[in-house]
């Protein structure tokens, strides 16, 4: 495994803060405004089409954002996203899947079989 390069690791740390102040303005304004909070986040998930599902409860999940674990996950993402670039005419990035029986492998290696 080799080690990243020194930009990713500005832009990395770029991205943590970016996303700890998301998650720091995110509770605040839950203190002071939660029916706001709760109303934008109903329109949000209105648009995804989450609020439609039976399955699910706004009470269940909306506490669940501007939380510990949300900010963990959002700074996964975000940063599994600054390695996943491609340029046009070359190959794609060889991101990691898992397959339905839970192992996890490359795209390319899935591809091989």
């Amino acid at each position: 495994m080799e080690l990243p390069l020194p930009g990713l690791w500005l832009k990395r740390l770029w991205v943590v803060f970016q996303v700890a102040l998301h998650v720091a303005m995110g509770k605040v304004l839950m203190t002071f405004f939660p029916g706001r909070v709760k109303q934008d986040i109903l329109a949000m998930s209105q648009k995804t089409g989450m609020a439609k599902n039976p399955h699910f409860s706004h009470e269940n999940w909306i506490p669940t954002f501007f939380s510990a674990q949300y900010f963990w996950f959002v700074l996964k993402v975000r940063w599994q996203r600054l390695e996943d670039k491609t340029e046009e005419g070359g190959l794609a990035p060889n991101c990691p899947v898992v397959r339905l029986s839970g192992q996890r492998c490359n795209i390319w290696d899935f591809m091989q079989g």
